[in-house]
């Protein structure tokens, strides 16, 4: 089979995705992948994915204009790569790739990795973007869901019918993100952010906490892992200047720094599944995490994480401190309590099964393909 995936950005297709393809291509399809060009093309293709250029896709572009042309491009693409199905992920992929392929009658499969702030914010553009959803992933083949509130907004405005399920994130490769041992001491505690730099990461709520929080306990250290989507330098030099922050700026392989850290706090507004919690519970830290959607599945409140409510800085210093007094042993434990929990629930080899099974499906035949490829 031919198999095109489209999503808004390589990075996020290879980090998250690379095992997926690998298991694709080894069963014996020709994969090929189109996103907006960038630094990852050449490490999708290096796996074995043909790829092919995608313009027009701003990833938080609002002109309309522009979302007709990526219609247009997508159909392009379908045209020439001829393939018997499409795999979309993100938001305009989702909603543009999905009314190109209805066109073209091609069978495509969404994964829904977030709905975007267009409609958490509900209002008017809500009704708009979910009218586009219905358009775009009405009739694919089948909806995998991140988390069940996603599903059921979907369900409950008929965007969507039985073709859905739900899965757990992307997971994520409990190999490559190993379990660490946690930190000799918390002498010295360190908390890390990492992800975009954007407001609705809740990138002003943890610059206010940090700032009360070092007032009351100067000995913490609070690092920005990520690079800007939004006009946040300024703010950043000058908190950086104050001795409130550390900024490490992007970073190719984040394993590191999770490992040197005591906690990964993760304020955003709105999740699918948050990866940065899942390859942080995995490596054995414990997280403080908005407990929303997306990212409250991700922990074991008191347990592996502590929650807090979203565009609440009051209560994310309350969750700052309350793991700042907790036992050195109580912190460890959680750790363990976290890598315990993806070794149950979030192995990113479930997920690659599902896509495997529903591939064999439109192949026309049910027959299992090998999916413990990894153990090879």
């Amino acid at each position: 089979m031919r198999i095109l995936f489209l999503t808004n950005d390589g990075g996020g297709l290879y980090s998250f995705r690379r095992e997926l393809l690998e298991a694709i291509i080894k069963s014996g399809h020709k994969v090929y992948v189109s996103f907006p060009r960038g630094n990852d093309v050449s490490r999708v293709c290096k796996l074995g994915c043909r790829y092919i250029d995608c313009i027009y896709l701003e990833r938080h572009g609002k002109n309309p204009l522009q979302d007709i042309a990526l219609v247009s491009r997508y159909l392009k693409i379908l045209g020439k790569v001829k393939p018997d199905l499409v795999l979309s992920y993100t938001i305009k992929p989702n909603i543009y790739g999905g009314i190109a392929c209805r066109i073209k009658r091609i069978p495509y499969i969404t994964n829904i990795t977030g709905l975007g702030t267009s409609i958490q914010n509900g209002g008017i553009l809500q009704k708009l973007t979910l009218s586009l959803y219905k358009c775009g992933i009405g009739k694919a083949r089948k909806v995998f869901f991140q988390n069940t509130a996603n599903k059921d907004l979907m369900v409950k405005h008929g965007i969507v019918n039985n073709n859905i399920e739900i899965i757990p994130g992307s997971g994520v490769n409990l190999e490559q993100h190993c379990f660490e041992e946690y930190p000799e001491n918390d002498n010295k505690i360190i908390f890390t952010t990492i992800g975009r730099i954007m407001r609705d990461k809740g990138t002003n709520e943890i610059l206010s906490a940090a700032r009360i929080i070092k007032k009351k306990f100067p000995s913490v250290q609070f690092q920005f892992i990520g690079g800007f989507e939004e006009d946040y330098q300024k703010i950043f030099r000058q908190a950086v200047r104050d001795g409130v922050i550390q900024y490490a700026g992007e970073q190719p392989d984040i394993h590191p720094f999770i490992k040197e850290s005591h906690a990964i706090v993760h304020a955003s507004y709105h999740e699918g599944m948050s990866n940065v919690l899942l390859e942080s519970a995995a490596t054995g830290r414990p997280v403080i995490a908005t407990n929303i959607p997306g990212c409250r599945e991700t922990y074991e409140e008191g347990l592996s994480g502590i929650g807090f409510r979203p565009r609440d800085t009051r209560d994310l210093v309350r969750a700052l401190e309350e793991f700042i007094n907790l036992s050195y042993e109580k912190k460890v434990e959680m750790g363990r309590y976290g890598r315990r929990k993806m070794e149950k629930e979030f192995d990113r080899q479930i997920i690659i099964k599902k896509y495997l099974e529903e591939i064999s499906k439109v192949q026309g035949r049910e027959g299992h393909y090998r999916w413990d490829y990894m153990k090879d």
